[in-house]
C-alpha cells in the first residue's frame, strides 16, 4: 500500500531547474548525482554526511566523523524540525540518511522517506503487517521494527510477520516480497536486515514460543531470491544434517531437543566484516530457556549464545565463540558486534577485533580472524559466573547458578546487563558507550509445564520452561541502569553516569567529543565523551527507546531521534516501573525530532503524562483459587503485550482500568477478533471459565495496586 504526496509548486520549479541545468551541460547538485551505497561507501569511515546503515557503516561503531556540533557548542542545539507520527506506537528504528533523504520504519514496519533538512514527507509505504499476520499469529508479535537496509538505490524492510520487502528508494514502490519463514510457526522479525555484497541478511525471533530452530537467511537484493541459509542449531538427526557444522553442533546436544526447536534465533546482532569477507551473527538463547528440558543430559548446545562467523559468499561456517555454553538464563548474544582496530599491547601493532557486550554481564574483545578470545571482564553485577577462564574461553560458573535446587536469584536478569540497545565506539577517545542494566531475576523450575505450540490453543503462548515471575510486577526500585564508558583495551570503566530505572536506550558518538542518548524519562542528553559531563539536554515529552543518528545537509549538521516508548521493557514486564512516568497507552503522540545548532522551533506538545486509575468495584471479591488460575493464564497469554502483574508499561491498555474485564460478553467479542486491525490478537480458544479466572486475577491486581504504599 503506497502513497506519494503530489509535488508542490516549489518542488516542480526545482525539478525544472535541475532538468534545464543538465540540458545546458551544467553540474547538478551533488545530492542529485546520488551516492552509490555499496561496499566502498559502507567501508568508508570518513564519509559523515550520510548515515548509510544501522551502525552508520560496516564497523557498527555508531561513530560519526562530523564535528560541527561539538563539546564546546552543543548547548546551542535547538529543534530544527519535527514530524508528528500519530498512528505509531513503538518507535525503535535507526533512520538512514542518503543524499539529504531520511528513511525510517515505524510501527508494523510502515516506512517513510522525508526531506532530511525540512522533515517534509516524500513518500510512505505500508506493508500491512497486521493484515498479513492474521488474528492468531498476532499473539507472537509486537509492532516493533528496529530499522531497514539501503543498497544501490533500494531499501529493504523486514516485517513482523516474516516478510522481506524490497522498495525503490526514490518512489517507495514495492519491487519484490519474500516470506522468510513458515507463516504457520509463531516466529516474528523485529530486527533490522543487513545489506552487503549485493545480498541482504535477516534473522528472526521466537525462542520463547517453542517453535524456534534458529537460522539466518541471505537474499539477493535485486530479486529477493534466497542465496543461502545457515541454521544456528541442528535439527532431527534422523533427517540428516545440512552441513558439517550441524553435525558438529549435534554432538553438543542431548535428548530430543528438536521437538522443542532448540532456539538460537538471530533477532538482532548482524555485522559484516569486509576485511575477512565474513558475516558475524550474534545468536539467541535456548528454546525453551531451561536446558534441563531441551537438553536434559547437559551439553554446550551449539550454536546458542555465540558469535558465529560465516563466509559472506556462501554462508558456510568459519568459526565461533560461545559466550554461555549450555545456556539456561536467556543470556543471548544478539547484541551488537562492533569492529575496531585496537592496540592491545604497548609497542604492538593494531589488532583487528570485535567488541561485544551480550546479556551475560561480560565485555569481550575477540580476534576477528579466528574467534580467539583476547580479553573478557565484568561490566555489571554478575553472580552466575565468577569470571572467564582465558585458557579455555569458558565462563567459570558459580555453584547453584543453574537453579539445580529448584530456585535461584541470579544477576543479571533476563533483560541482561546490556540488551539490544546499541552501544557505540569512539576511535578518538578509545571508549565504548554502553547502556548498562543492573537487575536480578528469580529462576524457579519446580512444577513448570511444557507447552506444545502445535496445538491451536497453545499457539503464541510463552514456553520458557522456567518461572521468572511474569505473574507479578517488578517493583519500581528493583533495578538501576547507567551509561557506562568502557575502555576495551584496559578492560576498565572510564566513567559512568547513573540513569533512571533499569532500561535505557542506545547511544551515538561523534568526533565532536560527544555521546548522545535518550532516556526512559523522556530526556534526550548530550554528554562529553571524554568524562561524562552532561553538556545539553531537552525533555521530549515521552519515553525514548530508539537510538539517535547524525548527518549533514547543505553543510549543516543535524541530530535526529525517533520518540515513541516501546520494546520489551514496556511490554513483557515491569509495568509499574515504566508506568510511573505516565507513558500510558495512547497517551502521547509519537514524534521524529531533529536538532541543529541555533534551531529555534518550540518543542511540540505531545500530550500530558497519563496515570492509570485501577477500577475497584465494591461488590467484586476475587476468589483466590480463580486468581491463581488466572495468574498462570495471564503469564502465558497476556503478559507479552499487557505487561507483568497486569500493570501496563504503555504498549497496550492497562487491564486494571479496563471496563472490558467487568463485561465478559464484551471481552469475548474482543478475543474473537473485534480489535484485530488494531493489533489485538484473537483468542477464541479461551473458555468462559478461562475468562472468569482472568477477570478475578486482574481485579485482584487492581485491588493490590490501588492501595497506598505503606510507609
Amino acid at each position: 500500500m503506497h502513497r506519494r504526496p503530489a509535488p508542490s509548486p516549489a518542488a516542480l520549479v526545482a525539478r525544472l531547474v535541475v532538468t534545464l541545468s543538465l540540458a545546458c551541460g551544467l553540474s547538478a547538485p551533488s545530492a542529485a548525482a546520488g551516492t552509490e551505497v555499496n561496499d566502498a561507501a559502507l567501508s568508508d569511515p570518513k564519509q559523515g554526511a550520510n548515515w548509510l546503515a544501522y551502525g552508520r557503516n560496516y564497523s557498527e561503531q555508531r561513530y560519526s566523523p562530523l564535528a560541527q556540533v561539538h563539546a564546546g557548542n552543543v548547548g546551542r542545539l535547538g529543534l530544527a524540525w519535527s514530524m508528528a507520527l500519530p498512528e505509531d506506537r513503538s518507535l525503535l528504528s535507526t533512520p538512514l540518511i542518503v543524499d539529504g533523504v531520511m528513511y525510517f520504519t515505524g510501527s508494523w514496519s510502515k516506512t517513510r522517506a522525508v526531506d532530511a533538512a525540512t522533515g517534509k514527507l516524500l513518500w510512505e509505504y505500508d506493508p500491512e503487517s497486521i493484515k498479513h499476520a492474521g488474528g492468531e499469529r498476532l499473539r507472537a508479535m509486537w509492532d516493533s521494527s528496529r530499522g531497514l537496509a539501503y543498497w544501490k538505490g533500494k531499501l529493504v524492510i523486514a516485517t513482523i510477520d516474516g516478510r522481506l520487502i524490497g522498495l525503490d528508494a526514490k518512489t517507495g514502490q514495492k519491487l519484490w516480497s519474500t516470506q522468510t519463514f513458515d507463516p504457520k510457526r509463531p516466529l516474528y522479525i523485529s530486527g533490522h536486515p543487513k545489506a552487503f555484497r549485493d545480498l541482504v541478511i535477516v534473522g528472526n525471533g521466537g525462542s520463547e514460543f517453542g517453535a524456534g530452530r534458529g537460522f539466518v537467511s541471505a537474499y539477493h537484493v535485486d530479486s529477493g531470491k534466497l542465496a543461502w541459509k545457515f541454521y544456528v542449531v541442528p535439527g532431527n538427526p534422523a533427517d540428516g544434517f545440512e552441513d558439517e557444522a550441524q553435525a558438529m553442533a549435534a554432538k553438543t546436544w542431548t535428548g530430543e531437543w528438536w521437538k522443542h526447536g532448540g532456539g538460537g534465533q538471530v533477532w538482532n546482532g548482524l555485522t559484516y566484516d569486509p576485511e575477512y569477507d565474513q558475516i558475524l551473527i550474534g545468536t539467541g538463547n535456548g528454546g525453551p530457556w531451561n536446558r534441563k528440558v531441551r537438553s536434559p543430559d547437559g551439553g554446550d548446545n551449539l550454536f546458542l549464545c555465540s558469535i558465529v562467523a560465516l563466509d559472506a559468499r556462501t554462508g558456510k561456517y568459519k568459526w565461533h565463540y560461545q559466550t554461555v555454553p549450555g545456556e539456561t538464563w536467556d543470556y543471548n548474544s544478539s547484541m551488537d558486534m562492533v569492529l575496531a582496530d585496537l592496540k592491545l599491547r604497548p609497542g604492538g601493532g593494531p589488532r583487528k577485533v570485535l567488541l561485544h557486550a551480550p546479556k551475560n554481564g561480560f565485555f569481550y574483545v575477540i580476534d576477528r580472524k579466528n574467534g580467539k578470545l583476547l580479553s573478557a571482564e565484568k561490566i555489571a553485577k554478575v553472580t552466575w559466573a565468577t569470571g572467564i577462564d582465558m585458557k579455555t574461553g569458558r565462563p567459570i560458573e558459580a555453584e547453584g547458578a543453574r537453579y539445580e535446587d529448584g530456585s535461584e536469584l541470579v544477576w543479571p536478569s533476563v533483560y541482561g546487563a546490556h540488551n539490544w540497545h546499541a552501544m557505540s565506539f569512539n576511535p578518538k577517545t578509545g571508549l565504548v558507550y554502553i547502556p548498562k542494566v543492573e537487575l536480578p531475576a528469580l529462576f524457579t523450575d519446580t512444577g513448570v509445564r511444557i507447552v506444545d505450540w502445535r496445538k491451536p490453543e497453545n499457539f503464541g503462548q510463552l514456553d520458557v520452561a522456567v518461572d521468572i515471575g511474569l505473574g507479578s510486577d517488578i517493583p519500581k526500585d528493583a533495578g538501576v541502569s547507567s551509561l557506562l564508558a568502557w575502555d576495551p583495551v584496559k578492560q576498565k570503566k572510564a566513567w559512568e553516569v547513573a540513569q533512571p530505572n533499569y532500561w535505557n536506550p542506545g547511544t551515538m558518538t561523534t568526533a565532536g567529543n560527544l555521546v548522545f542518548q535518550g532516556r526512559i524519562d523522556g530526556t534526550f542528553i548530550a554528554y562529553d565523551a571524554r568524562d561524562g559531563r552532561q553538556l545539553w539536554s531537552v525533555h521530549v515529552g515521552s519515553g525514548i527507546s530508539a537510538p539517535p543518528v547524525t548527518y549533514s545537509v547543505g553543510g549543516r549538521q543535524y541530530v535526529s531521534l525517533l520518540v515513541g516508548w516501546g520494546g520489551a521493557g514496556m511490554s513483557l514486564g515491569g509495568g509499574s516501573s515504566m508506568a510511573q512516568y505516565g507513558w500510558g497507552f495512547g497517551g502521547q503522540t509519537r514524534q521524529l525530532l531533529t536538532f541543529a545548532l541555533d534551531g529555534k522551533l518550540p518543542m511540540p506538545d505531545v500530550g500530558k503524562p497519563v496515570f492509570v486509575r485501577p477500577i475497584v468495584p465494591a461488590d467484586f471479591k476475587p476468589d483466590e483459587k480463580l486468581v491463581d488460575r488466572g495468574r498462570a493464564l495471564y503469564a502465558s497469554t497476556c503478559v507479552w503485550c499487557h505487561s507483568a502483574g497486569a500493570v501496563s508499561g504503555g504498549y497496550a491498555p492497562d487491564l486494571r482500568a479496563s471496563p472490558m474485564l467487568l463485561d465478559l460478553k464484551a471481552l469475548r467479542t474482543v478475543l474473537e477478533g473485534a480489535l484485530v486491525q488494531r493489533g489485538m490478537p484473537k483468542y477464541p480458544d479461551l473458555t468462559d471459565d478461562d475468562l472468569v479466572a482472568l477477570q478475578h486475577y486482574v481485579r485482584s491486581q487492581a485491588i493490590v495496586t490501588s492501595q497506598p504504599t505503606p510507609p
